[in-house]
Parts: C-alpha cells; sequence; structure tokens
C-alpha cells in the first residue's frame, strides 16, 4: 500500500513543478540524506526522462558517509499547464539494488498562484513480500513524506513572492 501525503502551495503549479522536480534540492527536505545526481541532465542539471539519482540515507550521509542507497530514475516527466488547468506528473521507479518500489510528485494547478501537491511513494524491499513491507513501511513512509512536504511549505511561505 502505498504512503502519500498533500500539501497547498502559494505558487503556480509550474513553479510548484519545477521545485520538487529539481531533484538536487531534496536533499533540504529529505532528513539525513544526501543526494547523487547520475544523470542524464539537461543544460540546467536536472534530470531528463531516463535520468538516474541516488539518495544515500544515514546518520552521516551528508559528510559522505556510507547509508541506505535508493536509486531511482525518471520514467516520466510531464509538467503542469495552468493556462489548461492540466496536472503534472512526476514518475520515478526505483532500480535497487536493495529498495524497490516507485515515487511519483503530481501537482496540481488551483488557479493561478496556487497549487496542490501530492507525492505518493512505494518502498519494497527485494525479496521480501510486499504485504510485509506495506505493513512495516507505510506509516514510516507517510511520516517522511509529512517532513518533506512540510520542509518545502515552509520554505514557499518564507520566500519573498510578487504581488
Amino acid at each position: 500500500m502505498p504512503a502519500a501525503r498533500t500539501v497547498l502551495l502559494p505558487i503556480p503549479a509550474e513553479q510548484a513543478f519545477a521545485l520538487l522536480t529539481d531533484i538536487r534540492r531534496h536533499a533540504d527536505w529529505v532528513p539525513l540524506t544526501r543526494i547523487d545526481v547520475l544523470g542524464p541532465t539537461d543544460d540546467d542539471g536536472r534530470l531528463v526522462p531516463g535520468g538516474e539519482f541516488v539518495a544515500t540515507t544515514g546518520p552521516l550521509a551528508r559528510s559522505g558517509a556510507p547509508g541506505l542507497a535508493d536509486r531511482m530514475r525518471l520514467t516520466e516527466l510531464r509538467p503542469p499547464r495552468t493556462d489548461a488547468r492540466a496536472s503534472g506528473t512526476a514518475r520515478y521507479t526505483k532500480v535497487g539494488p536493495v529498495l524497490t518500489g516507485w515515487a511519483v510528485l503530481s501537482v496540481h494547478p488551483l488557479g493561478v498562484a496556487c497549487s496542490e501537491v501530492t507525492w505518493t511513494e512505494r518502498i519494497g524491499v527485494r525479496r521480501i513480500p510486499a504485504a510485509v513491507t506495506d505493513a512495516l513501511g507505510t506509516l514510516p513512509t507517510t511520516g517522511m513524506l509529512r517532513t518533506v512536504l512540510g520542509r518545502v511549505a515552509r520554505e514557499v511561505a518564507a520566500a519573498p513572492h510578487p504581488g
């Protein structure tokens, strides 16, 4: 069973999508985690579909120490369009070697200066039945998503906005 969390952000959907899909920023929000972008990337250093990154989590991971590696591949990147009230989606697949599953970021425009962000994630462990990892992992994953999206929301609220 996947974990999910939704938050409203007082910024346009295109801006929210750009912020949340910049994988390099995830280390600012995900506790005890460093991000290593493997590529390929575009000219701005952002992952393109097929691009991979590793999120390494552990007590000293941010200082370069080993930790639990979550290698992921961007499999879909469809930005939102406020003018067409079209939602955006970024889909990531966990490619191991230990963790399996997926993550999806969905951004829905709620007018020109507000968006709804939903982060859904299912984390599995290779060779352990999904029923077991779901039973043990959904609650902590939901807590992680609450922390991450809470940090994103506080960052957005603290940033100066035109108008």
